[in-house]
Protein backbone atom coordinates (compact mmCIF):
# COMPACT_ATOMS: atom_id res chain seq x y z
CA UNK A 1 0.00 0.00 0.00
CA UNK A 2 1.44 3.34 -1.31
CA UNK A 3 1.56 6.09 1.16
CA UNK A 4 -0.38 8.41 -0.37
CA UNK A 5 -3.84 6.10 0.52
CA UNK A 6 -3.69 6.71 4.21
CA UNK A 7 -4.65 10.81 4.78
CA UNK A 8 -5.32 10.51 8.33
CA UNK A 9 -6.46 7.40 10.95
CA UNK A 10 -10.01 8.23 12.23
CA UNK A 11 -10.54 7.83 15.58
CA UNK A 12 -13.38 8.11 17.98
CA UNK A 13 -12.84 9.13 22.04
CA UNK A 14 -13.86 8.59 25.10
CA UNK A 15 -13.20 11.14 28.50
CA UNK A 16 -15.00 11.51 31.32
CA UNK A 17 -12.80 13.52 33.59
CA UNK A 18 -12.81 17.66 33.28
CA UNK A 19 -8.96 17.44 32.67
CA UNK A 20 -6.83 14.43 31.18
CA UNK A 21 -3.49 13.79 32.74
CA UNK A 22 -2.89 10.89 30.47
CA UNK A 23 -4.20 9.29 27.23
CA UNK A 24 -4.68 5.37 26.61
CA UNK A 25 -4.79 4.25 22.72
CA UNK A 26 -6.62 1.14 22.20
CA UNK A 27 -5.62 -0.34 18.80
CA UNK A 28 -8.71 -2.85 17.61
CA UNK A 29 -8.68 -6.24 16.05
CA UNK A 30 -8.49 -7.32 12.44
CA UNK A 31 -11.89 -6.25 10.80
CA UNK A 32 -13.29 -4.14 13.61
CA UNK A 33 -13.11 -0.19 14.46
CA UNK A 34 -12.24 2.26 17.13
CA UNK A 35 -15.75 2.52 17.50
CA UNK A 36 -16.62 -1.11 17.42
CA UNK A 37 -14.01 -2.13 20.39
CA UNK A 38 -14.94 0.86 22.33
CA UNK A 39 -18.45 -0.86 21.78
CA UNK A 40 -17.24 -4.51 22.82
CA UNK A 41 -15.35 -3.12 25.82
CA UNK A 42 -18.61 -1.64 26.81
CA UNK A 43 -20.56 -4.79 26.14
CA UNK A 44 -18.00 -6.68 28.02
CA UNK A 45 -17.71 -4.24 31.36
CA UNK A 46 -20.89 -3.59 31.33
CA UNK A 47 -19.60 0.02 31.59
CA UNK A 48 -17.33 2.79 29.84
CA UNK A 49 -13.65 1.94 29.27
CA UNK A 50 -12.69 4.76 31.13
CA UNK A 51 -10.70 6.45 33.57
CA UNK A 52 -11.24 9.83 35.14
CA UNK A 53 -7.74 10.99 34.55
CA UNK A 54 -7.59 9.52 31.11
CA UNK A 55 -8.64 10.34 27.77
CA UNK A 56 -8.89 7.10 25.66
CA UNK A 57 -8.14 6.98 21.97
CA UNK A 58 -9.96 4.22 20.00
CA UNK A 59 -7.98 4.87 16.37
CA UNK A 60 -9.12 2.81 13.26
CA UNK A 61 -7.38 1.09 10.78
CA UNK A 62 -7.86 2.01 7.41
CA UNK A 63 -9.40 -0.48 4.81
CA UNK A 64 -6.57 -2.56 3.01
CA UNK A 65 -7.00 -5.74 1.27
CA UNK A 66 -5.74 -8.47 4.23
CA UNK A 67 -4.44 -12.03 2.61
CA UNK A 68 -6.05 -14.28 5.29
CA UNK A 69 -9.21 -13.46 3.95
CA UNK A 70 -8.58 -14.61 0.26
CA UNK A 71 -6.96 -10.73 -0.46
CA UNK A 72 -10.89 -9.04 0.22
CA UNK A 73 -10.44 -5.51 1.96
CA UNK A 74 -10.84 -5.55 5.44
CA UNK A 75 -10.00 -2.72 8.54
CA UNK A 76 -6.46 -4.38 9.52
CA UNK A 77 -3.41 -2.44 11.20
CA UNK A 78 -1.03 -4.72 8.64
CA UNK A 79 -1.01 -7.35 5.89
CA UNK A 80 0.48 -10.87 6.92
CA UNK A 81 0.66 -13.93 4.92
CA UNK A 82 -0.84 -15.95 7.70
CA UNK A 83 -1.76 -16.11 11.26
CA UNK A 84 0.99 -17.87 12.73
CA UNK A 85 4.24 -17.02 14.36
CA UNK A 86 6.03 -19.16 11.29
CA UNK A 87 5.11 -16.72 8.99
CA UNK A 88 7.44 -13.52 8.43
CA UNK A 89 6.51 -10.17 9.40
CA UNK A 90 5.15 -7.62 6.65
CA UNK A 91 6.24 -4.59 5.27
CA UNK A 92 3.23 -3.01 6.12
CA UNK A 93 4.02 -3.46 9.75
CA UNK A 94 6.65 -0.19 9.85
CA UNK A 95 4.36 1.45 7.11
CA UNK A 96 1.35 1.51 9.56
CA UNK A 97 4.03 2.45 12.50
CA UNK A 98 5.36 5.22 10.71
CA UNK A 99 1.37 6.28 9.63
CA UNK A 100 0.67 5.91 13.38
CA UNK A 101 3.04 8.89 14.74
CA UNK A 102 1.11 11.75 13.95
CA UNK A 103 -1.86 10.05 16.62
CA UNK A 104 0.36 9.71 19.52
CA UNK A 105 2.18 12.92 18.31
CA UNK A 106 -1.15 14.69 18.96
CA UNK A 107 -1.88 13.39 22.49
CA UNK A 108 1.62 14.70 23.06
CA UNK A 109 0.74 18.00 21.02
CA UNK A 110 -2.71 18.25 23.57
CA UNK A 111 -0.21 18.64 26.62
CA UNK A 112 -0.05 15.16 27.60
CA UNK A 113 3.46 14.08 28.27
CA UNK A 114 4.67 10.71 26.27
CA UNK A 115 5.36 8.84 29.76
CA UNK A 116 2.09 9.90 30.42
CA UNK A 117 0.25 7.54 27.13
CA UNK A 118 -0.48 4.04 27.46
CA UNK A 119 -0.30 2.08 23.91
CA UNK A 120 -2.29 -1.21 23.41
CA UNK A 121 -4.80 -3.65 21.85
CA UNK A 122 -6.41 -6.50 21.02
CA UNK A 123 -5.39 -9.31 18.71
CA UNK A 124 -3.63 -7.12 15.98
CA UNK A 125 -4.41 -4.21 18.07
CA UNK A 126 -1.95 -5.74 20.46
CA UNK A 127 0.69 -6.67 17.56
CA UNK A 128 0.94 -3.40 16.57
CA UNK A 129 1.15 -2.17 19.84
CA UNK A 130 4.10 -4.24 20.34
CA UNK A 131 5.62 -2.93 17.61
CA UNK A 132 5.05 0.53 18.56
CA UNK A 133 5.80 0.61 22.14
CA UNK A 134 9.30 -1.65 21.47
CA UNK A 135 10.51 -0.29 18.26
CA UNK A 136 9.49 3.33 17.80
CA UNK A 137 8.41 4.92 21.12
CA UNK A 138 10.36 3.44 23.57
CA UNK A 139 9.02 6.02 26.05
CA UNK A 140 5.48 5.26 26.64
CA UNK A 141 4.20 4.67 30.13
CA UNK A 142 3.48 0.71 29.22
CA UNK A 143 2.08 -1.58 26.85
CA UNK A 144 -0.37 -3.95 26.82
CA UNK A 145 -2.12 -6.52 24.73
CA UNK A 146 -4.70 -8.71 25.04
CA UNK A 147 -4.73 -12.12 22.78
CA UNK A 148 -1.71 -10.92 20.77
CA UNK A 149 1.34 -12.57 19.24
CA UNK A 150 4.51 -11.72 17.22
CA UNK A 151 6.19 -13.55 14.70
CA UNK A 152 9.52 -15.63 15.77
CA UNK A 153 11.71 -13.45 13.79
CA UNK A 154 9.60 -9.97 14.76
CA UNK A 155 11.21 -7.03 14.55
CA UNK A 156 10.48 -6.38 17.80
CA UNK A 157 12.91 -8.95 19.37
CA UNK A 158 15.89 -7.81 16.87
CA UNK A 159 15.01 -3.94 17.96
CA UNK A 160 15.19 -4.49 21.86
CA UNK A 161 18.32 -6.81 21.43
CA UNK A 162 20.25 -3.99 19.80
CA UNK A 163 19.12 -1.20 22.52
CA UNK A 164 17.32 -2.29 25.69
CA UNK A 165 17.85 0.96 27.66
CA UNK A 166 14.54 2.17 28.09
CA UNK A 167 11.35 -0.46 27.73
CA UNK A 168 8.31 0.36 28.62
CA UNK A 169 5.99 -2.31 31.23
CA UNK A 170 3.88 -4.66 29.41
CA UNK A 171 0.68 -6.22 30.41
CA UNK A 172 -0.71 -9.86 28.79
CA UNK A 173 -3.69 -11.96 28.79
CA UNK A 174 -4.85 -14.54 26.32
CA UNK A 175 -7.30 -17.25 26.71
CA UNK A 176 -6.57 -20.81 26.74
CA UNK A 177 -9.20 -21.51 24.83
CA UNK A 178 -8.03 -19.50 22.18
CA UNK A 179 -8.52 -21.12 18.43
CA UNK A 180 -7.51 -17.83 16.30
CA UNK A 181 -4.69 -16.94 18.37
CA UNK A 182 -3.34 -19.91 20.38
CA UNK A 183 -2.45 -19.31 24.05
CA UNK A 184 1.22 -20.58 23.61
CA UNK A 185 1.85 -18.07 20.72
CA UNK A 186 0.78 -15.21 22.96
CA UNK A 187 2.88 -16.73 26.07
CA UNK A 188 5.53 -17.72 23.77
CA UNK A 189 6.09 -13.75 23.07
CA UNK A 190 5.64 -12.78 26.21
CA UNK A 191 8.25 -15.03 27.61
CA UNK A 192 10.67 -14.04 24.37
CA UNK A 193 10.49 -10.53 25.89
CA UNK A 194 10.92 -10.90 28.79
CA UNK A 195 14.39 -12.80 28.15
CA UNK A 196 15.10 -9.79 26.03
CA UNK A 197 14.50 -7.26 29.65
CA UNK A 198 11.13 -6.45 29.46
CA UNK A 199 9.15 -6.25 32.78
CA UNK A 200 5.26 -7.07 32.57
CA UNK A 201 2.66 -9.17 33.91
CA UNK A 202 1.04 -12.09 31.83
CA UNK A 203 -2.55 -13.30 32.82
CA UNK A 204 -4.13 -16.90 31.89
CA UNK A 205 -7.74 -17.04 31.71
CA UNK A 206 -8.71 -20.60 31.48
CA UNK A 207 -12.17 -20.86 29.70
CA UNK A 208 -12.05 -17.50 27.32
CA UNK A 209 -11.62 -17.77 23.76
CA UNK A 210 -10.25 -15.24 21.00
CA UNK A 211 -12.98 -12.92 23.14
CA UNK A 212 -12.72 -10.28 25.87
CA UNK A 213 -13.89 -11.05 29.46
CA UNK A 214 -14.75 -8.63 32.41
CA UNK A 215 -11.98 -10.38 34.57
CA UNK A 216 -9.52 -9.38 32.22
CA UNK A 217 -10.38 -6.02 31.55
CA UNK A 218 -10.99 -5.60 35.31
CA UNK A 219 -7.26 -6.51 35.62
CA UNK A 220 -6.17 -4.16 32.97
CA UNK A 221 -7.61 -1.04 34.15
CA UNK A 222 -5.67 -2.00 37.68
CA UNK A 223 -2.27 -2.06 35.87
CA UNK A 224 -3.17 1.20 33.55
CA UNK A 225 -4.25 2.64 37.46
CA UNK A 226 -0.58 1.80 38.63
CA UNK A 227 0.91 2.69 35.24
CA UNK A 228 -0.78 6.37 34.85
CA UNK A 229 -1.86 6.70 38.46
CA UNK A 230 -4.05 8.97 39.51
CA UNK A 231 -1.81 10.79 41.81
CA UNK A 232 -0.24 12.46 38.75
CA UNK A 233 -2.99 14.75 38.31
CA UNK A 234 -2.10 16.24 41.52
Amino acid sequence: MSASIVKFIPKTTLQTGERAIGSLIFFHGSGDSGEGIKSWLQSALGSEFSFPHLKVVFPTAPPRPYTPLAGRVSNVWYDRKQISPFAPEDETVDFMCRELAPLIQAEVDSGILMSRIVIGGFSMGGGIALHLGYRFHKNVAGVFALSSFLSNESKVYQAIQSDNSQLPPLFQCHGKRDELVLYDWGHTTFNKLKELGVQGEFHTYNKLYHDLQKQELFKLQEWIMKVIPLESSM
